[in-house]
């Protein structure tokens, strides 16, 4: 059987990965009829807004701790928990996503509810998937797009790496989190507060499975007339690093696709922040 999800220990293990954010972040809620979405926010009140999407399963909006600073030096930093996946402050209600248009009406709530009318917008693996399909739904609500290794966009799971995900789906507990984990990053060095947050989200309840679904397709993905970064990792084992570039470079007229080395699918965000730091500094400060 899985593991009983502790949630206190979840939300001790979020706030010690929250902590590594600036000292002035705030927590926002925002109401959907999807339930209350949590957002953390930083950077200055009146900055151009960049709203940031974490993968899916356990990740959360604490993830993106090594971007958050430097973003938040010439952005209004407003990273989302997403919907049926774990968070810190996200509550459910009747009624959930259950398709992309679903997902997407639920972010036009959250952009109204925060007062946003034009972002940038950012998202890792599941994130990005959202996060491409928001753009081709709203393009004159995004300004600039980044995706970072964005999963099941460009090209499918490699089969090994649904074999190792598919006890953590199955059965999760923090022991297959963590081997999971272990196995797709390479046994590479991981922020251990990062590491116990994964772990300690194994097994979230949720009264519905995020949302999956088609690849956008490729006739849409052609017509898509913003500046896009797609940030690859190159150890990636969630799919072939370069497929993903090589088909994003043919379907995407405005994208500039940098395979950043020595990093794996999961570990992303969180490693190499200079390196990244500075190519989304470049992006979004043109």
């Amino acid at each position: 059987m899985s593991a009983v999800f502790d949630r206190d220990g979840f939300l001790v293990a979020y706030d010690k990965v929250m902590a590594k954010w600036p000292a002035e972040r705030e927590a926002v809620t925002v109401p959907t009829p999807f339930g209350t979405t949590y957002v953390n926010a930083c950077g200055p009140s009146d900055g151009p807004p960049v709203v940031l999407l974490p993968g899916g399963g356990g990740a959360t909006s604490a993830t993106w701790y090594a971007q958050a600073a430097d973003l938040a030096r010439t952005h209004r930093v407003l990273a989302v928990d997403l919907p049926a996946c774990a968070g810190r402050g996200t509550e459910a209600a009747d009624r959930h996503p259950r398709t992309v248009a679903d997902l997407t009406a639920w972010l036009d709530m959250v952009l109204d509810g925060l007062g946003v009318e034009g972002a940038d917008l950012g998202g890792h693996s599941y994130g990005g998937w959202i996060a491409l399909h928001y753009a081709l739904h709203a393009p004159a609500r995004i300004r600039r797009l980044f995706l970072l290794d964005p999963a099941m966009c460009f090209a499918g799971f490699r089969p090994a790496y649904l074999l190792h995900a598919l006890p953590v789906l199955l059965r999760p507990s923090p022991r297959r989190a963590r081997a999971f984990l272990e196995w797709e990053t390479g046994g590479a060095a991981l922020d251990p507060d990062w590491l116990r947050l994964q772990e300690a989200a194994a097994g979230f309840p949720s009264v519905a499975k995020p949302v999956t679904g088609p690849r956008p397709a490729p006739d849409a993905l052609r017509g898509l007339d913003m500046p896009v970064l797609l940030l690859l990792a190159e150890s990636s084992r969630t799919h072939d690093t370069y497929e993903v570039a090589q088909r994003a470079r043919k379907l995407l007229p405005r994208a500039e696709t940098i395979v950043v080395p020595n990093v794996s699918h999961h570990a992303l965000p969180q490693s190499a922040p200079a390196e990244l730091g500075r190519h989304l500094a470049e992006f979004l400060n043109p």
